[in-house]
């Protein structure tokens, strides 16, 4: 299921409560940027696919494959098929890095950023074949998906000035950007989005870009990131200034390396927006270049490092090259193992907006800054969690139902009875609050939480097998939290714990 804000937020705007699309609010601005296809993907999706977050996850990854491919086609022909081999090898690690978790596990940020970073690439692409016009068309498709693109038409300005191109192709694409920035900036909202600054801070601005360049090389700790996006920016910077020394050595000479230059000053103009408009420390790690969905940025300029490299020292041996393009690829997927692990565990608990949807609790939706407005539209569309495929995940329970809560095993908090041992921690229960506790049975976390009226039927229920918000004991192990909700109103006559065909009733901590 969604279960991020952007996703709720964006379908509430742009879908009418009988679930036709409003087209003209698909053409306003999201986060304050232009936000035009992944706007029509979250309204298909919820319309034809009932709202599934796995097909939005497929469509990322086919699109990330497609920029992995595209690169591969801006190697140089005369490259050996074993180099451009390693090399592609190296492009797919990078893209598809243990960092880049949050676009897979939640596709509205994979949809959200994917699309104008897939474009983006395929306009240097079309550059590289020197096809203007075909790149003009890519780079306005990505404008119109994310501001993640506004910076594309000077990247391509520069691919266009290697390659030794008239001075008209090159200026067209600079005066494009000039006017589309221009428009953009005077027709943006004023309100400040999620994450942002207005302070000066230049330091914490120069810390943010650093960070988002070098952001393969750290899960959390920032100043490592910073160093390594400092060291990439400074090679980069090296070799595409011996990409314009070859120019003016050879004035006729049009370079193999221009489109690859072009990505590293797309990365570059990435990693600049982003320290432009997001320098708040109130996350982990304390820069914003380290969150998981921002690996892009990291992804191509690193890629461009490595292309570039490897095409200024064309005799460098083949082993070599490989052993360094694996070694990058290894130690980068290993490093972000640890980010990939703390996405999944903050992202788990969002999981419970599906059962407050269908509650309709909306102190619970608040809490997990879900737009409650979007339940009409996703009501009448069909979609996750209003339609068939809802769950409890109880493997026989489920909302509406009755239980014999007679046949109830009580739990202690202290005491394990046949091997099962949970409690509530709320101090109180009742309907529209997020109730929590925790509960093991066997030393693993229970298939599911039911929550009951006086007359036994089920009304609410909740997540298992969350991270633990308190100390771990030895009866309280790591991944038994759970998180449940009632509706508004409710009068809660049981909290109970489902596993395996068995009921086990859940006491208030004492």
């Amino acid at each position: 299921m969604h279960v991020l804000l952007d996703y709720w937020h964006v379908l509430a705007k742009i879908t009418n409560d009988n679930g036709s699309l409003l087209a003209d609010q698909v053409f306003t601005y999201h986060l304050e940027q232009p936000f035009v296809l992944p706007s029509l993907l979250f309204w298909a999706d919820a319309a034809w696919f009932g709202g599934d977050n796995r097909v939005l996850t497929v469509l990322t990854v086919i699109l990330m494959a497609g920029v992995v491919l595209l690169l591969r086609s801006m190697l140089p022909p005369a490259m050996s098929p074993a180099l451009k081999a390693v090399l592609t090898g190296g492009f797919s690690w990078l893209f598809f890095s243990s960092h880049a978790m949050e676009l897979w596990l939640q596709a509205t940020n994979g949809i959200s950023w994917v699309p104008a970073v897939f474009f983006c690439v395929l306009a240097i692409a079309c550059a590289h074949r020197g096809l203007l016009w075909a790149a003009i068309a890519a780079a306005a498709l990505g404008c119109l998906s994310f501001g993640a693109a506004l910076p594309i038409w000077f990247a391509l300005a520069l691919v266009f000035l290697l390659r030794g191109e008239s001075r008209a192709r090159v200026l067209i694409p600079a005066a494009i950007g000039v006017v589309v920035i221009g428009a953009w900036f005077l027709t943006k909202p004023s309100d400040r989005q999620s994450l942002a600054s207005a302070a000066f801070d230049p330091d914490g601005r120069i810390s943010v870009l650093a960070a988002a360049i070098g952001g393969l090389w750290s899960a959390n700790l920032a100043i490592i990131a910073v160093i390594a996006g400092g060291a990439t920016l400074a090679m980069l910077f090296l070799l595409i200034g011996r990409s314009f020394i070859n120019r003016i050595e050879d004035a006729d000479r049009s370079t193999m390396d221009a489109s690859w230059a072009g990505v590293a000053v797309y990365s570059f103009a990435l990693a600049g927006m982003l320290a432009l408009g997001r320098t708040t420390g109130q996350i982990p790690g304390g820069n914003v270049g380290l969150i998981s969905r921002y690996v892009l940025i990291a992804a191509l300029a690193t890629s461009a490092l490595l292309a570039l490299a490897v095409m200024h020292r064309p005799h460098w041996p083949l082993r070599h090259v490989a052993t360094i393009i694996i070694t990058v690829s290894l130690v980068t997927h290993a490093i972000g193992g640890g980010k990939a692990d703390n996405v999944r565990r903050d992202y788990a608990p969002l999981n419970l907006a599906a059962i407050a949807l269908r509650v309709d609790s909306p102190t619970v939706l608040d809490t997990l800054h879900i737009q409650r407005g979007a339940s009409q539209a996703a009501r009448a569309l069909g979609a996750y969690p209003f339609n068939d495929s809802f769950t409890l995940a109880c493997h026989g329970p489920e909302l509406g139902d009755q239980l014999d809560t007679r046949a109830a095993i009580e739990l202690s908090s202290t005491h394990p009875t046949g091997g099962a041992v949970g409690a509530v921690d709320s101090p109180t229960l009742t309907g529209d609050t997020l109730i929590t506790g925790w509960a093991a049975i066997d030393g693993a976390p229970p298939d599911c939480i039911l929550i009951t009226d006086p007359n036994d039927t089920v009304i609410g229920g909740g997540l298992t097998g969350l991270p633990n918000g308190t100390a771990t004991t030895m009866t309280r192990p790591d991944g038994t939290a759970w998180q449940a909700v009632a509706p508004p109103g409710a009068t809660i006559s049981a909290v109970l714990a489902a596993h395996a065909g068995r009921l086990y009733k859940l006491q208030p901590t004492r």
